[in-house]
């Protein structure tokens, strides 16, 4: 067996290294309540697009089905998703054929979006 012994030149900066690493501080990313989303997000999103793949999908005041539907969107329609929690995401329509006005937010199941994009 080989045994490779460190020399003093390799172990300065692998010392001067960890030494820089301990003094960054962690930080975390604001909640999404703190950047103007919905307070109970639990995963903040760059704002990307999405388009809905289902027809008469529940757009939602909260983050599951117990919470009251703000309308049907449909196959085609338009969002800008925001943040998430679970399996529900937080958006603002860009365009939609059922009448919602543009810029409603609410909340829509992710398994009724494609084409996910930031």
């Amino acid at each position: 067996m080989i045994r490779r012994i460190a020399t003093r030149a390799a172990v300065v900066p692998a010392v001067m290294a960890v030494a820089a690493a301990a003094a960054l501080t962690v930080t975390t990313a604001p909640s999404a309540y703190a950047v103007g989303e919905n307070s109970q997000c639990t995963h903040n999103w760059s704002n990307f697009g999405a388009t809905v793949s289902k027809n008469a999908w529940n757009y939602r005041s909260g983050p599951s089905t117990g919470y009251k539907s703000l309308g049907y969107l449909y196959r085609g329609d338009k969002l800008t998703v925001m943040c998430s929690k679970g399996s529900w995401d937080y958006a603002k329509i860009t365009s939609s054929k059922s009448g919602i006005r543009k810029g409603t937010q609410g909340w829509v199941r992710s398994d009724g979006l494609v084409n996910l994009a930031g």
